[in-house]
């Protein structure tokens, strides 16, 4: 009997690459640009995932919309800026693991991966080049096209685009936005605790995943594939 496809959507930020330095400096220069008082670490953190437009927001409420429009476009050239000047691998490192992880997981033939990342469509681009890992990414939805996470437009759109039913389907991300956009799909959800929320705000995943040596290993036991 032929094996279902399967579709594995992985976030971007804090789940396969650590880019926290350049995200709370980018950040905090954008505030700084506006003549404003930043937002702390943890604040900043904590609003990782979703897209600017709510994310900024969020973060200072009862601002103007040219506020909002300034921080927005400040944070996005810091962050190119810093992207340019480090390049992707000192700016956006891989967790340790993560590349053989993924190799274990595209290696299974009913397994199509993708990703949904806030990131912008130039961001994930240069990521994806300068991480080498051009044709991995099936279908891969961005923050340009879509409302931000936790609204399941990117999850249903990568569902659209290969196919895959919302029960043979699981999103793993690092934080409360990807598990509750992935439950909002109809989709599967593993937490993974080594990103920007605590796992306590995990606690809707399926299952939470403390390394990233098991991760290969309980996408296949999410299905009883063993």
């Amino acid at each position: 009997m032929t094996k279902p496809l399967r579709l594995i959507v992985f976030d971007v930020d804090g789940t396969l690459v650590d880019s926290q330095q350049d995200i709370v400096a980018s950040m905090r220069g954008a505030y700084e640009a506006a003549g404003l008082e930043a937002p702390d670490r943890a604040a900043i953190l904590a609003i990782v995932g979703l897209s600017l437009n709510v994310a900024i927001p969020r973060l200072t409420p009862g601002l103007p919309a040219e506020s909002y429009d300034f921080l927005e476009k400040s944070y996005k050239e810091i962050y190119h800026q810093r992207r340019s000047s480090q390049g992707t691998l000192v700016s956006s490192p891989m967790y340790p693991g993560v590349r053989e992880m993924l190799g274990q997981v595209a290696s299974v033939p009913e397994h199509l991966l993708g990703v949904a990342t806030g990131k912008s469509r130039r961001g994930l681009d240069a990521l994806i080049a300068g991480h080498g890992l051009e044709g991995l990414f099936l279908t891969q939805q961005v923050a340009d096209h879509h409302p931000s996470k936790p609204h399941p437009a990117m999850l249903l759109a990568a569902l659209a685009e290969t196919g895959v039913d919302a029960a043979n389907a699981v999103m793993i991300g690092d934080t409360e936005f990807d598990i509750q956009m992935a439950r909002a799909a109809g989709m599967r959800a593993i937490g993974v605790s080594w990103g920007y929320h605590t796992p306590d705000r995990l606690d809707g995943a399926d299952v939470v995943v403390h390394e990233v040596a098991q991760l290969a290993d309980t996408i296949t036991r999410l299905w009883g594939q063993a």
